[in-house]
């Protein structure tokens, strides 16, 4: 089923294609809102993009449709912006990391996503973000996941440990002898576990 792009903006405001244009993200788990802003700091345009990789298609062409685009703004570039920051990047679109709107601006005009989105534009047009995006990939990036998946499996370790030490309060005397409930070390327990026999359960 094709996607729908969803206008948040009241009209769509015609600039010349040949401008520089600079794009605001303002990212979500499902929905990205968009909006576009001259390097004068017109805003021309708003939209919502589903968070898939035809949405992100769809959010450039959009985009591109205004001028020419080098620059964005995008919040969340380490999580819910993450895929689109690589995509916008695959286009050659220099990718800025925007913290948190402009205060000033959500207090005149309230907490939207629209507000939100135009304010990441402008925060790299002012100069207030100047952080480029992590590139999420390479040596720093697998050495993130090795260290996420270290903790799982840490985490996983501890719950089944204590599960066993769990089930074993309530076993039979012979049982607890065997696996040396006396011993306090964990290695200690997992060796006495693994000297069970079938019939010893």
């Amino acid at each position: 089923m094709t996607s729908i792009t969803q206008p948040t903006a009241s009209c769509h405001v015609p600039a010349d294609t040949g401008e520089d244009i600079l794009l605001g993200v303002d990212t979500h788990k499902h929905i990205h809102a968009a909006a576009v802003v001259t390097t004068l700091g017109a805003a021309l345009d708003g939209r919502s993009f589903p968070a898939t990789a035809d949405g992100y298609r769809q959010l450039v062409s959009w985009a591109r449709s205004f001028g020419r685009l080098h620059r964005a703004g995008v919040e969340c570039t380490g999580s819910y912006g993450a895929a689109l920051t690589r995509h916008l990047r695959a286009e050659g679109i220099e990718v800025t990391e925007v913290n948190q709107p402009d205060k000033a601006a959500r207090r005149r005009h309230g907490k939207t996503d629209a507000v939100d989105a135009e304010a990441a534009a402008r925060a790299v047009l002012s100069g207030r973000a100047t952080a480029t995006a992590k590139t999420s990939d390479g040596p720093v990036e697998m050495l993130r996941l090795f260290k996420l998946a270290k903790g799982s499996a840490i985490k996983s370790r501890t719950q089944a440990i204590n599960q066993l030490k769990s089930v074993l309060v309530g076993v039979h005397a012979y049982v607890q002898s065997q696996v040396r409930m006396n011993v306090q070390s964990n290695p200690s327990l997992m060796v006495g576990v693994l000297t069970l026999r079938d019939g010893d359960v």
